[in-house]
């Protein structure tokens, strides 16, 4: 039996028109959890737009979009809530679509169950296999392989056998694929009919087994959060608003004990295990010790909190603990690390690249990341590993991450909540993947950075400048080099320490083993940047002559170097001049097709938004670009007089 009250959180999922949808509707509908004027809509609904004949066409109640009703599929996830006299559900339906595989990988991270369904007269699809993935990845180890439409298969039980022994292979392949073994069941149903939802069907008296919905009152919930480590991530702290001022607006009375402007208390929502009065705890990053002293649950005092409760609570002592910090057991406390192996499903339809820049966010705050190596992607049909230099659209793989500042963890495999992250761009905040921490990676536990005597301040000084980086972008043949060759000629006659950094010339030697794909070329940029630092290290000033096409690499070079020492200028020569000119012959080769992802012609070229210096050469001779960088330099104070 089930635990009395507990919520069973699971998803339909499965391929095109294998009838999730009609399932949960037909669901909804026996357990008397649809209202009369409900079903009187949707017997008006299913005359007007259903595919049933005379019939209820129950998937209707799920497909809500009017192009799901006008295709017959699922897009968006559909969130129903339902309950029975023996337990309460909540239920996503899922679309089946390839297309929406990121929709059903983000409901997937919410539920402990799943419901595949499968088509009688087909069988087990790579779709199939791809959603079954997606649910072991995401943590779901109870699968319920609903065969359905098995009136049109003529009740066949050999047909049933078939496609169980097929789903049982299924789910010896994902524990091959070393994912923890998942408990498995087959059903044979007519969604559409209802049979076998409920009550078992007289149309299969060869069928002993349990109903769907016998399946769903039986399984367990999952792995209760409450029995894992004790984790609060802070989400905001209750205060006065200064010593011995008003307390902040919508503070409760009952929080206002003392009115001496000391109290704090640090609201958040317990995410897994439980808190009680006078327990040990540490404040992560900090590492700081110390006691609870009280909790609240709305006005109430609680001596206990469990997880999935919204609680405030106030420490011994006075502490600095901010909004992102982490509230832990003390003698369960979590790792730190910003090195990680990640498991990623990519969400967005630009690919991910080796290099590129991100927002990590999860419920220990946020930070920058970067994907400092692709280690492969995962075929969804095969359930392989398979070597990739990116990610596109749904893609699943496994990814090394770096993050600018260390955060509170734990594997996703221990606990879904504090081991699960989403990606978003810096720019639009869209999110472009979610992700599950797999460990941490410790190949720099032994690495420090040593002090060095001498540090970069010194070194500028010694060389009586200010040393940053010119980072001329722009097409091929828009003048780069030439603009940058005669750059250094000035600031040589000026007596400045430079050093030239050109496209063709790095590529001979740090950079021969790269190529010009998307990922050769962000690693082109990536070690240039770091080259860079470290000239500006040693107090340079630097000049560089690259594409460099992408905003995000360029981003990435600014971020490295101190502020205010990147100086992007933007050679804005239109792509129809530079390649009448074309001096080395290549856009003739490209439009050739001798010369691939040639940036211009089959590479897209992302120009600045905001450059320090935009220079056109058609009409600007080369020395008159020159003297118009010197004099930014003199103007912003990098090239004293």
């Amino acid at each position: 039996m089930t635990k009395a009250g507990a919520i069973l959180r699971f998803l339909a999922c499965g391929s095109v028109d294998d009838g999730k949808s009609t399932l949960i509707g037909h669901l909804l509908h026996l357990t008397g959890n649809l209202y009369d004027d409900q079903v009187a809509i949707l017997e008006q609904e299913s005359a007007r737009l259903g595919t049933n004949g005379a019939g209820i066409d129950y998937s209707l109640l799920l497909d809500g979009l009017t192009a799901e009703r006008e295709q017959g599929i699922t897009i968006d996830v559909a969130y129903r809530y339902f309950a029975t006299p023996q337990r309460h559900f909540i239920v996503a339906d899922t679309p089946g679509h390839e297309r929406y595989t990121r929709n059903m990988a983000t409901a997937a991270s919410r539920c402990s169950a799943a419901l595949i369904l499968v088509d009688a007269r087909q069988g087990v699809l790579p779709q199939t296999r791809r959603h079954a993935l997606i649910c072991a990845l995401m943590g779901i180890r109870r699968f319920l392989f609903v065969v359905n439409k098995m009136d049109m298969a003529g009740w066949s039980e050999q047909g049933f056998r078939e496609v169980q022994a097929q789903c049982n292979r299924l789910a010896g392949d994902l524990e091959r694929f070393g994912l923890p073994r998942a408990e498995c069941v087959a059903v044979p149903v007519s969604a559409l009919n209802g049979d076998n939802l409920v009550a078992l069907s007289p149309n299969m008296p060869w069928y002993d087994g349990t109903t769907v919905m016998g399946w769903l009152h039986a399984v367990a919930p999952g792995e209760g959060m409450e029995h894992a480590a004790p984790r609060l991530p802070v989400q905001y702290v209750i205060k006065v608003a200064r010593p011995g001022g008003a307390w902040q607006e919508g503070a409760d009375g009952a929080f206002r004990r003392g009115g001496n402007g000391t109290f704090r208390a640090y609201a958040g929502t317990v995410v897994s295990g439980s808190l009680k009065r006078g327990d040990r705890v540490v404040v992560l990053p900090s590492g700081l010790r110390t006691r609870v002293r009280e909790m609240w649950c709305g006005d109430r005092l609680v001596r206990q909190a469990v997880a999935g409760m919204a609680v405030a609570l106030s420490l011994e002592g006075e502490h600095d603990v901010v909004r992102g910090d982490m509230i832990v057991a003390e003698d369960q406390r979590t790792e730190l690390a910003h090195l990680f192996k990640v498991r990623l499903v990519w969400m967005d339809d630009q690919p991910l690249y080796s290099g590129r820049h991100y927002l990590f966010k999860g419920v220990a705050g946020t930070a920058t990341a970067g994907i400092t190596r692709i280690r492969g992607r995962i075929e969804p049909d095969s359930y392989q590993r398979l070597a990739a230099d990116h990610f596109s659209l749904n893609d699943i793989g496994e990814a090394e991450l770096a993050l600018s500042l260390p955060i509170p963890f734990d594997p996703y495999a221990e606990n879904r909540e504090t081991g699960g992250f989403i990606l978003t761009d810096r720019l639009s905040n869209a999110t472009v993947a979610c992700g599950m921490i797999l460990h941490p990676l410790r190949r720099t536990a032994t690495v420090r950075r040593q002090c060095e005597e001498i540090g970069p301040p010194e070194r500028a000084a010694i060389k009586g400048q200010r040393p940053c980086v010119l980072w001329l972008t722009g097409f091929s043949g828009a003048g780069k080099s030439t603009i940058a060759n005669c750059l250094e000629r000035k600031l040589y006659t000026l007596g400045r320490h430079t050093m030239l950094l050109d496209g063709d010339n790095i590529r001979q030697g740090l950079n021969r083993d790269l190529g010009f794909t998307e990922a050769g070329r962000i690693e082109n940029i990536r070690r240039i940047g770091e080259v860079a630092k470290l000239m500006t290290d040693a107090g340079l000033i630097v000049i560089t002559a690259f594409i460099s096409p992408f905003r995000a690499e360029r981003d990435m070079v600014r971020e490295i170097l101190p502020g205010g020492s990147f100086v992007e200028i933007h050679v804005d020569t239109p792509l129809e001049e530079c390649e009448r000119r074309d001096p080395k012959g290549l856009y003739r080769k490209a439009r050739q097709g001798e010369i691939p992802n040639f940036t211009g012609i089959d590479s897209p070229y992302e120009p600045p938004r905001a450059p320090a210096l935009r220079l056109g050469t058609m009409a600007r001779p080369v020395w008159e670009c020159a003297d118009a960088i010197i004099a930014y330099l003199r103007e912003h104070g990098l090239l004293p007089e």
